[in-house]
C-alpha cells in the first residue's frame, strides 16, 4: 500500500523507531495520528506538523484502543492502516529471578496491546478500498535472548498473530506485514523502566538508526512484504537461525553472559 495520501495510526510515536516512522510517514504524503503513552514526547514528535495528529493513549487500556478508530476517523476523515511500534523490553536477568508483576506488564504491552490494536482496526480496515496492519515484533522473537525471554516469548506471539492474520486476510484488501528489528538505537530500556549496562563505541556504531529503520518498515509497507527484518544483525541471526537454530541460541547465549553476570 502506497503511504501518500492515506491515513495512518502510529504506536509507540512519542520516540524511537515509532516516532521515526511518524514522521517519515507524514514526509513522505500520509496523514498520522501519531499515538502514545507519554503526551510530552508526543507532543515533541507532533509540534509544527498539520498532518500530525496527537493521541495519547495506554495500549493495555482496550476500551480506549477500540475507541482510537473512531477518533482517529472522526480527525481525518478515514483510517487505512497501523504501524504498531509500541513495546517494552524487560530486565536483564534470568526467568528464575523474575516477578509475576514484571512478566504481566511485558505480556500486557507487547501481546496484549499489539491484540486489541489489531482487532480494533481489522473491521475497519477491511472495508477501505486498501488496508495495511503493520506489527513489530523483534529479532528476539525468533531468537531467544537469555535475559529477555519472557520480552522474546511476547514477542513471538506478535510474530504468529500476525503471520496467522496475514493468512486469513489472503485475498482481501488488507496487507499484513511483520517487522523483526534487531538493535536500533532507542531508548526503549528508559522507557521499560530498565537499566542496560553501557555499550562500547565500536558497537553502538553498528546499531540502526531509528530514522533507517523507519525507512525499511515503510519501504515494506510500500511493497505488501510479507516479513520486514531490520538492520544486517537481524538479517544474518535470521538467516543463521533457519540453518543452526542450536548454534545460533548458543552464539547469542554466549553474548548475553557477560550481561547477565554483571
Amino acid at each position: 500500500m502506497q503511504v501518500a495520501g492515506k491515513v495512518l495510526v502510529v504506536t509507540g510515536a512519542g520516540s524511537g523507531i515509532g516516532r521515526a516512522v511518524a514522521l517519515e510517514a507524514a514526509r513522505r504524503g500520509a496523514k498520522v495520528a501519531a499515538v502514545d503513552l507519554n503526551p510530552d514526547t508526543l507532543a515533541e514528535t507532533t509540534a509544527g506538523k498539520a498532518t500530525i495528529s496527537t493521541h495519547p493513549l495506554n495500549v493495555t487500556d482496550r476500551d480506549a484502543v477500540e475507541a482510537l478508530p473512531g477518533q482517529v476517523a472522526e480527525r481525518w476523515g478515514a483510517v487505512d492502516g497501523f504501524v504498531h511500534c509500541a513495546g517494552i523490553i524487560q530486565p536483564f536477568i534470568r526467568l528464575k529471578d523474575l516477578d509475576y508483576a514484571t512478566i504481566d506488564r511485558v505480556f500486557a504491552v507487547n501481546w496484549s496491546g499489539t491484540l486489541y490494536l489489531t482487532k480494533a482496526f481489522l473491521p475497519v480496515l477491511l472495508d477501505r478500498p486498501e488496508g495495511h496492519i503493520v506489527n513489530v515484533s523483534s529479532m528476539g522473537g525468533f531468537l531467544p535472548v537469555p535475559g529477555q525471554t519472557i520480552y522474546g516469548a511476547s514477542k513471538a506471539a506478535v510474530k504468529l498473530l500476525t503471520e496467522g492474520l496475514h493468512a486469513e486476510c489472503a485475498g482481501t484488501n488488507v496487507h499484513v506485514t511483520v517487522v523483526f528489528p534487531g538493535g536500533v538505537a532507542t531508548n526503549i530500556t528508559t522507557n521499560s523502566g530498565v537499566h542496560m549496562p553501557a555499550v562500547d563505541g565500536a558497537k553502538a556504531s553498528k546499531i540502526t538508526t531509528p530514522e533507517r529503520a523507519a525507512q525499511d518498515i515503510l519501504n515494506g509497507m510500500e511493497a505488501n512484504a510479507y516479513r520486514v527484518l531490520i538492520g544486517n544483525d537481524a538479517k544474518l541471526m535470521d538467516r543463521m537461525y533457519r540453518l543452526h537454530p542450536r548454534r545460533a541460541a548458543a552464539l547469542i547465549a554466549g553474548k548475553m553472559q557477560d550481561l547477565l553476570n554483571r
